[in-house]
């Protein structure tokens, strides 16, 4: 029996996530939005490409929940993008309401499914959706380090002029402008990054890194990224399904590694058929561990600022 995928949000990133999916035959797809017509169109489209791309599932646009149901791996996508000059925290009680309603329809008709977070702010919809769902927390997943990591890698590329398949990176902490991109455990063919980009390169490297999201928005004006995050969701997808068990950087719940109890924080997990598998506890230098403890008391401030919403 053939996976069975559900995306939840027809924007741009979840239309683009369903793409991926199909391309890569993880699994029958299921694009679900509240907007009557636009699953269902992309849908169908996205359908037609398979004669053409040479894929071989279904994937069929819905506006309910009952068309998504024993879903193996739900994908949430749904919520406001970010305009120019909003911050990942402004998007915080619009998109509370809408991964809440998500979640609890998705936990009734998919009661064993995985969930894959990618709505902003992440680390804080990771927690909701895992308050609300009620799954184990290996079954709760954000996508958030996949992205940073693969912009970090993008940029280490362009200024050393080398194939990104050669660049490894490691990007640690909250999605957002407190991300830890650990140079010490980035390397290039392992080659440490220091002996390869002066201080100063790196440094402007690793900034252009924490705001990757906000250049974007920047550029677009009217929206934000979609093809890379949906890109970082599906190789998630991917390692699920088909128990590739890869080490990726991913939000997971804590309790007590790198000294963090009860949040959501990016770290470097094993994904699974099971979900997450094992979280990898990276030996920190000083300075590096004050940096992520900055990051996990920024998701913190957002966690606390919802719970008068969540008790």
């Amino acid at each position: 029996m053939r996976n069975k995928i559900t995306v939840v949000g027809g924007g741009n990133v979840g239309a683009s996530a369903a793409v991926n999916l199909a391309l890569k035959d993880l699994g029958d797809v299921v694009l679900l939005d509240v907007v009557e017509g636009v699953p269902q169109g992309k849908g169908l489209d996205i359908a037609q490409m398979g004669p053409i791309e040479g894929y071989d599932v279904s994937v069929v646009g819905a506006n309910d929940y009952a068309a998504t149901a024993n879903s193996d791996v739900v994908v949430i996508t749904a919520g406001l993008a970010r305009k120019p000059g909003m911050s990942r925290d402004d998007l915080l009680f619009a998109n509370y309401e809408v991964v809440k309603s998500v979640t609890e329809n998705v936990a009734k008709v998919s009661p064993d499914a995985i969930l894959v977070l990618v709505t902003n702010p992440l680390d804080a919809m990771c927690t909701v959706a895992h308050q609300v769902s009620k799954f184990p927390k290996h079954r709760v997943v954000g996508m958030a380090g996949v992205l940073d990591s693969a912009r970090f890698r993008t940029f280490i590329a362009m200024e050393l002029n080398v194939s990104v398949e050669n660049v490894t990176a490691v990007v640690l902490g909250g999605h957002g402008d407190t991300m830890v991109p650990v140079t010490r455990f980035s390397s290039v063919s392992g080659i440490p990054l220091e002996d390869l980009i002066p201080a100063d390169r790196l440094a402007a490297i690793v900034d252009r890194t924490r705001n990757g999201g906000a250049e974007i928005v920047k550029y677009l004006k009217t929206g934000s990224a979609y093809y890379a995050p949906s890109a970082a969701a599906v190789e998630m997808v991917e390692s699920i399904l088909k128990d590739k068990k890869k080490v990726l950087p991913c939000a997971a719940l804590l309790e007590g590694e790198y000294g963090i109890n009860g949040l959501f924080v990016g770290v470097p997990v094993k994904l699974g058929r099971k979900g997450i598998e094992q979280i990898y506890e990276l030996k920190l230098n000083d300075a590096e561990k004050a940096m992520l403890a900055k990051s996990a008391s920024a998701v913190k401030e957002l966690i606390d600022v919802l719970k008068p919403k969540m008790a």
